[in-house]
């Protein structure tokens, strides 16, 4: 049987994480309707993070063995059967084992996908389109998701919305079935070598470090650029239109990366990217004219958005091929961590230092990890360029 054309596969994705972002926005309305405090509401939004994060090497650790059909058979069923749980006992447990069960679905969903393109990609352009399309699947999902729910919430019920939702996962799962079964990997190598073991390579060291730095600028402009522009006394509009600009530039520059990384190596993209964000992050709270922080939101986005598909190229070169699942869980996890603990760090250093005071630590930190990747760099350009290796 052929293998699946991968926009079939990044479809059926697509069905999951929407999914997780529909019920990530209706969980908490829901909670509210039942008479829940907005601690427990927040409580129950962790716990979609939480998941990816306790979830993430076991999962790497699965695709590695299994390939692509059978852990993405389990990440859309796993979704499917979480949400169908509120849909049969729509209460405060169900929703908890929901929130569970849609984010560790995510997160085996897109680890398996990453490797599997890592490890069928006959050359360096291939794997660079398929994981720029790849990355911005989140932004289609975050978009179909939130507004499948609120419409049927309003026009229906929330146990419709959430009836709905349970579906949009079992795209993934047709995808998978109709993809041929591959031979399980090497496993006992996998086996003799911890996860953790991949930090002694140094440039995987390095390139988790811009992939931090990258992240912790991500969430600092989506948590702090609220805070600033209501000390500032911008409108709800106007802050709106800086975090849209954001997210519209870093959805369109990942597409962006495969003729970019034709005319700079990888390495170059992602430090000079970094490097550059901590310059615009440094200035934005010093500029008083929301035009121009517009134009420097859009500006942030698009160079951090580029970041996200040159690591995930360059963890392909730096890993084995029977080691990339944990190589990828690890970046998962960080990234979650990043996205539950940095804004309570940013709001408790924006009380002690001001907001301004947030953005020029951050900025300084960014710019000496950008400064280190730069310096670096020649370690992670001497990499060989992506070989096939088909499952």
């Amino acid at each position: 049987m052929p293998t699946i054309p991968l926009p079939y596969l990044i479809a059926g994705h697509v069905g999951v994480h929407s999914a997780m972002a529909g019920l990530r926005m209706a969980t908490p309305l829901f909670g509210l309707a039942l008479g829940y405090g907005t601690d427990v509401v927040g409580y129950l939004v962790a716990l979609f993070a939480v998941s990816q994060i306790v979830l993430a090497l076991p999962a790497g650790r699965f695709a590695d063995r299994h390939g692509l059909k059978l852990p993405l058979c389990c990440a859309a069923l796993a979704a499917s059967t979480g949400i169908g749980l509120a849909v049969v006992w729509p209460a405060l447990p169900a929703l908890c084992i929901s929130a569970l069960c849609t984010g560790g679905a995510v997160g085996l969903s897109l680890i398996t996908l990453q490797r599997h393109i890592g490890r069928t990609s006959a050359s360096d352009e291939q794997l660079r389109r398929g994981l720029a399309w790849l990355s911005i699947a989140p932004s289609i999902s975050i978009f179909v998701g939130p507004l499948v729910a609120g419409l049927l919430i309003d026009a229906l019920s929330f146990r419709a919305a959430f009836a709905v939702l349970g579906l949009l996962p079992l795209g993934a799962w047709l995808a998978a079935r109709r993809s041929p079964r591959v031979p399980a990997g090497s496993t006992q190598e996998q086996r003799s070598e911890s996860p953790w073991s991949l930090w002694r390579r140094p440039a995987f060291r390095d390139l988790l470090l811009l992939n931090w730095l990258m992240t912790a600028s991500w969430d600092l402009h989506g948590f702090m650029v609220p805070v600033l522009g209501h000390e500032r006394g911008l409108s709800a509009t106007w802050i709106g239109v800086l975090l849209s600009l954001f997210a519209l530039a870093a959805t369109f520059s990942r597409l962006a990366v495969p003729a970019l990384a034709r005319r700079a190596p990888e390495w170059m993209i992602v430090s000079s990217a970094v490097t550059l964000a901590a310059v615009i992050l440094g200035a934005y709270p010093l500029i008083g004219n929301v035009v121009v922080m517009a134009v420097c939101s859009f500006l942030l986005g698009a160079l951090l958005g580029s970041i996200q598909p040159s690591v995930m190229i360059l963890l392909h070169k730096i890993v084995p091929a029977h080691r990339q699942g944990d190589a990828i869980a690890m970046r998962l996890m960080m990234v979650n961590a990043s996205g539950i603990s940095m804004p309570l760090l940013f709001g408790i250093a924006g009380a002690w230092i001001t907001v301004a005071g947030v953005f020029h630590a951050t900025a300084a930190i960014v710019t000496l990890g950008g400064s280190i990747g730069l310096a670096r760099g020649r370690r992670l350009s001497s990499l060989p360029k992506a070989s096939s290796n088909p499952e």
